[in-house]
């Protein structure tokens, strides 16, 4: 592999990580299980020594009569090294050996596409937007490596690049995103989708995840055409997969995803309403008349920042459309004439933004409780809905479900935290459901009361030292939700140790930020030490104190 330029060599060999998990062999896919491993530091021996030799005298051994080697062996020898460093978690090796690399050999596209992977896993999404994209400018006909540069500049939150990254291998006589929609791209809509919700455009992500929803309609119309194509063309395996894909069509991943976007989008609303400039009028009757006039003068200021704001965006669109106009119109000037583009009537989704919140996301989580049960992000789309909608007991089914999937996970510690508080705080009017509740939260919380759940969990989570960092951060929070422990028991939970267990990501990391900011000033001293614990660990992570 090494000699023939393998790049997918790294691949591979990781299946070399097997790691035992509920009485099964599975692949190691956290750094903290991969650099325990003893395959990993064989292999990790290996390579150095092949390294070493290669550069000493071209040979993969100094035995007699091995021929030498070519210069590009060592560059991929140093690629194989660079991949184990992105997968033991050392990005910063990493990213040292890919320099040495692209300084080897500055055309090699696959060292691009490495290189890139390691910044962003180091916390610089930008960086490895910029590094990809110099990349893509190698090859700028393979339509993979283009892709892959859309999709970081989308994770950059730089959608007008990708926007034109993108445009570069559609047919259209404007708009790429028209083109897109048409043929179905749903990789481009669930980034593009997740990248306005980062940058506080719910419309335009709801739209965009919208968009996929209307994909699987059409496919799940398509099916009567196939079925008539299929008996007169006597295709009858493809018929038979072409069923069995309808079959779970609602349980796809691309779908999974979009539907999930669109319930945590809607529940972020039904919980923000001034996300989108929705504020109670102020009750004027209790006030003065000078109390009154400066409320209203601070009204229309609002009113009219929020106009500003939106026009501006409005004109900033129309520029980037003429620019593609610009650049694109003339294919189809070329191929003899063009046709009639479609004009988007609502491009911001403000209708969307005009539906009830949580009557969207029900209707959103009923499907994916039907159609993909074994995935506990749907149970978590369902309990967020159903507690917002008083619905106890279908919240509380929701928490048996995902605890029969995954009983460890972070997201469903923190869900039973928050529902036996509710429940506890909330007396409910019907005694069957009350003597349901009663009875079923002490089976949720293993015969434990809520106090005695949350610090047996503390506890575990010391006792481990590879307990993953979000299941640190959840039992932080339960520690200071049910008054169990104090600040400092909650911080040190997070600090000691956090950095060297599994999951530790730079998202993760924020995660934990925003958790010891939350416990406030007592957290104060906690919050310095893990900036700068992390900061040591990432070098590289932008935006971090």
């Amino acid at each position: 592999g090494l000699t023939k330029g393998v790049p997918s060599l790294g691949s591979d060999l990781s299946a070399m990580f097997l790691v035992e998990k509920d009485g099964r062999y599975v692949l190691a896919d956290d750094p903290a299980d991969i650099r325990a491993h003893s395959n990993f530091s064989m292999l990790v021996g290996l390579v150095d020594g092949y390294i070493s030799s290669l550069l000493s005298h071209s040979k993969f051994s100094d035995a007699d009569g091995e021929e030498e080697e070519s210069p590009s062996t060592v560059l991929w020898a140093w690629y194989l090294r660079a991949f184990l460093h992105e997968l033991a978690g050392e990005y910063m090796d990493g990213i040292a050996l890919a320099d040495k690399c692209i300084e080897h050999t500055p055309t090699a596209v696959d060292v691009y596409e490495l290189k890139a992977r390691l910044l962003q896993a180091a916390g610089d999404k930008g960086a490895a937007a910029d590094c990809l994209d110099k990349g893509r400018e190698l090859d700028k006909q393979d339509r993979y490596i283009n892709n892959q540069t859309t999709k970081y500049m989308l994770q950059a939150d730089r959608d007008s690049v990708a926007r034109e990254r993108i445009a570069l291998f559609t047919r259209h006589e404007g708009n790429p995103e028209q083109n897109l929609y048409d043929m179905q791209c749903t990789w481009y809509e669930l980034e593009l989708a997740a990248c306005m919700a980062r940058k506080g455009q719910w419309g335009r992500s709801l739209k965009k995840y919208m968009a996929i929803d209307k994909h699987f309609e059409d496919f799940h119309e398509d099916q009567f055409d196939f079925h008539s194509y299929c008996i007169r063309k006597v295709t009858l395996r493809a018929y038979s997969d072409v069923l069995r894909f309808e079959d779970n069509l609602w349980g796809q991943q691309y779908y999974c995803q979009a539907a999930e976007g669109i319930i945590r989008n809607y529940v972020f609303l039904y919980d923000n309403p001034s996300a989108v400039g929705v504020e109670e009028e102020p009750d004027y009757s209790e006030m003065t008349a000078a109390q009154r006039k400066k409320a209203k003068a601070i009204a229309r200021k609002k009113k009219k920042s929020a106009e500003k704001k939106a026009a501006e965006a409005a004109e900033k669109r129309k520029v980037e459309e003429e620019k593609m106009n610009d650049q694109n119109g003339s294919k189809k000037k070329k191929a003899g004439g063009s046709s009639p583009s479609v004009v988007d009537e609502d491009p911001d989704g403000e209708e969307l933004l005009k539906r009830d919140p949580l009557e969207e996301a029900k209707k959103y989580s009923a499907t994916l409780s039907k159609h993909a049960p074994n995935r506990i992000s749907t149970w978590m789309g369902q309990y967020d809905v159903a507690i917002r909608r008083k619905k106890v007991l279908m919240a509380l089914q929701a928490l048996f479900k995902a605890k029969a999937i995954d009983k460890e996970s972070n997201e469903l510690f923190t869900r039973i935290v928050d529902f036996v508080q509710k429940v506890e705080s909330e007396k409910e009017a019907n005694p069957i459901i009350k003597e349901v509740l009663a009875s079923e939260t002490t089976t949720l919380l293993e015969g434990k009361s809520l106090s005695d759940f949350v610090s047996e969990a503390a506890s575990r989570a010391k006792s481990d030292a590879l307990t993953d960092l979000p299941k640190r951060i959840a039992v932080a929070k339960g520690l200071i939700a049910t008054n169990v422990g104090t600040v400092k028991e909650a911080s040190s939970l997070i600090i000691d140790g956090g950095l060297e267990g599994r999951k530790v990501s730079v998202d993760t990391c924020r995660d934990a930020l925003r958790c010891l900011t939350f416990l406030g000033s007592d957290a104060e001293d906690a919050k310095t030490e893990w900036v700068a614990k992390v900061k040591e660990k990432f070098p590289l992570m932008t935006n971090f104190s």
